[in-house]
This record gives structure tokens, C-alpha cells and sequence, in this order.
């Protein structure tokens, strides 16, 4: 197999992965209104199949990493997208809400194993000066599927049922599956050290980095319930506080920790996932906010409100190729810096709509959210892969996919924290809707803040794309290696 083959491969492969964990995501918020029905589930029953799986994903990604420069990225995602779609089949096939939790959270196991995989494979994949753009790909396809997902979903729970959304998950899951297999990838760059003696594993250290960001997503999730002064908000970060200082002296004590020194010390790594933790939570705290203020405010049906969104899904999508064109001429710093301004003011912009708005003026707001959101998120992601030092591919990687997890639960609890203080009321007469959706208007400023401190670790990102050195690809260490890495 050609060289030129071989990449376009890996990188079909790495973005029908990503687009087959961001599609169960977005159908199944279509799907479980029926769920909830068909098998006679609570309201939080069926909050925790989304809950469940969440946090799954975020207390394994970074370990799942970590698993990947050890023992191989493509037997990660082989194993990720075997369990994936072999868990989907069991979710089909459930027969009360339990067992849809349960499976949705080995669903999240097994998502957290395949995600940092598809980032790693790129940069094993491609040389220095392509990365960006198979990132760029990779990114376009993620908003296809986010684009795609609730019409998906929607008409297969219309015309064949809830489970049919699992359903497809197993033949698509097993067709990448395949071509993973057909592909040679190289194996993860290693250390000398490593080489002559094989690496353990830091429990301790693993343990840790799970349950920090697990608990932290769990508080987060409680927060419009609870409130940031609640005792379980409080007492659930104060958990993730004392969990991320013993984490941190386990880094430094451990001789092989699960984040390696090189890593956390990198500027260009930290401050890319910083950005997109930031950017993230700015841009789905300002989408579900939206979702109050085009339906209340504008008295918008579901589908009308959905419709106005749809620039920045289209910004997203076609925006996406153009950054790797601007990352090559302007490089990181100015391209994220750019595109965290955009966000800003698209989310600036939407704080002053009003009732008699026309379209155009939404449009641009959202169209501006779309088009800065993918040069950061293009960016940030290239940073990260590309900026990684060599044969820690996977662990930033995890990185990276935690910190897009974090951030719209982080982003969400501040939307709600801040419409509720301001006297958000919910649905009711025309008098409360109009009250809820001025509610609107100081969360959106608020998420406009949070976007543009996106601002300051873009400074930090280097001014050309590609600096950190690479190491030449190692041989695998034995036969099964030599058939799945």
C-alpha cells in the first residue's frame, strides 16, 4: 500500500470515528423522550442514559491515552469500536432502563478508548506540514455528524423505533473496524528506557485521573439543580480539588506517570486544551441558552429555532479546510486568537437580540459562533497532535478529548446558574416567557466573557504550526504487534 493511500486511509478511518461517537450522541437526545415512554423510566432515569456515559468518557480518556503510546492506537480503536458497536447491539436489545444505563456506560468505556486513537493515528500518520489539514477533515466531519444526528435520529425513532439508533451502530462500527485492520500504521515513538524494560502501568496515578474529572463532571451536572453554593456542588468540588493536588503529587513522585513531565510541561499542549475547554463551554453554554431565547423570546416552533442555527453548523463545516489555508500563513497564535474573537462577539451579539430580530441578525450571531468556533477548535486540535512530544500522542490526546467534554457541562452550569439568579421561570404564560427569555440576556454576557478569556492561553500557542520534533516510528516488539500496531 502507497504512502499517499495509506494516509487517506487512516483518515477516513479517524474521522468515521469520530463522526460514529458524535452521531450516538446527538440521536439519542431525539431518542430518549421515547425511551423514557416505551420502558416506563423516570425523568432522571433517563438523564443518566446521557449522564451515564459522560462520565465513562471523561474519567478514561486521558488513561485511555496514556493505554494507546503504550501498547498501540490502533489496537485502542479497534478494541474501542468492537466494544462500541457490540454495546450499542446490547442497548437494542434492553429490557428496562437499567440496562440501558449500564450499557450506555460501558458505551462511554469504550468511546473513551477509540477517541484518543483517531487523533493519534493522524499524527503517526501524516508528516508535519499535512497534519492540519487531515485535522481540518476530521473536524468538518465531526460537525457533519453533529449537523446530521437529530434528523437521523428523528426519522429512525419515527419510523422504526428508539432502538433502531443502536441499532445502526453495529454494522458502521464494524465496517471501520475493518478497514482499522487493512491499514499499517506505525507503531508509537518509545524510549530507550522503555525499550530495554517494559513500562507498568501507575494504578494510583490512573485511579486518580479517572475519578477527578468523573467527579467533577458529576457535580457539574448537578449544578442547575443544586446550585453553586449547594452542599453537594460544594462538597463535590471540593473533591476535585483535594483529587487534582494528590494527582498532581502523584505526577511528580510517580516514576512513570499517567501524564508524563514532558507533557504537562508543554506550553503549546496545556494552553491549546485550555482554550478548547474554555471555547467549548462558551459555545454550548450559548446554545442552550438560544434554545430559551428563540423559542420564549421569539416564540420560534423547535424546527424554526433549529433553522436559525444553521449558519453556524455551515460556517463549522465549510470553515473548517479554510483554517488549515490560514494556519499554514498566519500560524496558531493569530488563527485561534481570531477565531476566539469571533466567538465572542457572536455570542456578544446574540445577547442583544430582541422579540422583532429578523433572521438575518441571528444568522450572523450564530455564523460568527460557527466560523470562529472551527478555527479554534482546528487550531487547538492541531496544536495538541502536532505540538505533542514524541510517543505521547495518545495521552494528549486524551487531553484534548476530556477537555471538550468538560467544557460543555462546565458551559451549561454557568447558562443555568446564571438565567435562574435572573428570575427564569420556564414555560408558562406569554407575561413568564417574555420574564424567562430576558433571563437570557446576562448569561449570554456571561458565556461571552467566558469565550473571550479563550484570548489568553491563544497567546500562548506558537506562532507556527509544527515545532515539536519528531522521532522516527519503532518497529513492533512482537508478532501480535506487528498485526495491530
Amino acid at each position: 500500500m502507497s504512502g499517499g493511500v495509506r494516509r487517506r486511509l487512516v483518515l477516513a478511518v479517524s474521522a468515521a470515528g469520530a463522526m460514529l461517537v458524535a452521531l450516538d450522541g446527538t440521536v439519542l437526545v431525539v431518542a430518549q423522550p421515547s425511551v423514557r415512554q416505551d420502558l416506563g423510566a423516570s425523568v432522571t432515569q433517563t438523564q443518566w442514559t446521557s449522564t451515564g456515559y459522560l462520565l465513562a468518557v471523561a474519567a478514561l480518556l486521558v488513561v485511555a491515552g496514556r493505554l494507546g503510546d503504550r501498547y498501540g492506537h490502533q489496537r485502542l480503536l479497534l478494541y474501542g469500536l468492537v466494544g462500541f458497536a457490540g454495546a450499542s447491539a446490547g442497548i437494542a436489545l434492553a429490557p428496562g432502563i437499567g440496562w440501558v444505563i449500564g450499557l450506555r456506560v460501558a458505551q462511554g468505556v469504550f468511546g473513551a478508548l477509540l477517541q484518543p486513537a483517531t487523533l493519534a493515528l493522524l499524527r503517526l500518520t501524516f508528516p508535519a506540514d499535512r497534519l492540519g489539514t487531515a485535522v481540518a477533515v476530521r473536524t468538518s466531519a465531526i460537525g457533519v455528524a453533529a449537523a446530521t444526528g437529530p434528523v437521523l435520529g428523528g426519522v429512525l425513532v419515527a419510523q422504526l423505533g428508539w432502538r433502531s439508533v443502536f441499532v445502526v451502530n453495529l454494522p458502521v462500527g464494524l465496517v471501520i473496524a475493518a478497514f482499522a485492520m487493512a491499514v499499517r500504521v506505525p507503531a508509537p515513538a518509545r524510549r530507550e528506557s522503555a525499550r530495554r524494560r517494559p513500562e507498568r502501568l501507575d494504578v494510583v496515578g490512573a485511579a486518580l485521573v479517572a475519578s477527578v474529572p468523573a467527579v467533577l463532571v458529576y457535580t457539574l451536572v448537578g449544578v442547575p439543580t443544586h446550585g453553586w453554593t449547594g452542599a453537594p456542588t460544594l462538597a463535590g468540588l471540593l473533591c476535585t480539588a483535594a483529587g487534582a493536588v494528590l494527582m498532581v503529587e502523584r505526577g511528580r513522585r510517580a516514576a512513570q506517570p499517567i501524564v508524563p513531565p514532558a507533557v504537562a510541561r508543554s506550553v503549546p499542549v496545556m494552553a491549546a486544551v485550555a482554550l478548547l475547554l474554555l471555547t467549548t463551554g462558551g459555545m454550548f453554554g450559548a446554545l442552550f441558552t438560544a434554545t430559551f431565547l428563540l423559542q420564549d423570546l421569539q416564540g420560534l416552533s423547535p424546527l424554526s429555532a433549529g433553522l436559525r442555527v444553521l449558519p453556524l453548523t455551515v460556517l463549522m463545516v465549510l470553515g473548517a479546510p479554510l483554517v488549515g489555508v490560514a494556519l499554514r500563513r498566519y500560524g496558531p497564535r493569530r488563527t485561534a486568537g481570531i477565531g476566539s474573537v469571533l466567538m465572542a462577539l457572536g455570542v456578544l451579539g446574540m445577547s442583544r437580540l430582541t422579540s422583532t430580530d429578523a433572521w438575518a441578525a441571528s444568522g450572523t450571531c450564530f455564523a460568527l459562533l460557527g466560523a470562529g468556533f472551527a478555527a479554534v477548535m482546528v487550531t487547538a486540535t492541531g496544536t495538541v497532535v502536532g505540538d505533542a512530544p514524541a510517543g505521547y500522542a495518545g495521552v494528549v490526546g486524551g487531553l484534548k478529548q476530556t477537555a471538550t467534554n468538560l467544557g460543555p457541562t462546565l458551559g451549561i452550569a454557568i447558562a443555568a446558574t446564571l438565567m435562574q439568579a435572573k428570575g427564569f421561570l420556564g414555560p408558562g404564560s406569554s407575561a413568564l416567557r417574555t420574564a424567562s427569555a430576558q433571563a437570557t440576556q446576562p448569561a449570554l454576557l456571561g458565556l461571552a466573557a467566558v469565550t473571550a478569556l479563550g484570548l489568553f492561553p491563544a497567546l500562548l500557542l506558537p506562532t507556527r504550526s509544527g515545532t515539536a520534533p519528531r522521532r522516527p516510528a519503532q518497529p513492533a516488539d512482537d508478532p501480535l504487534d506487528r498485526l495491530t500496531t
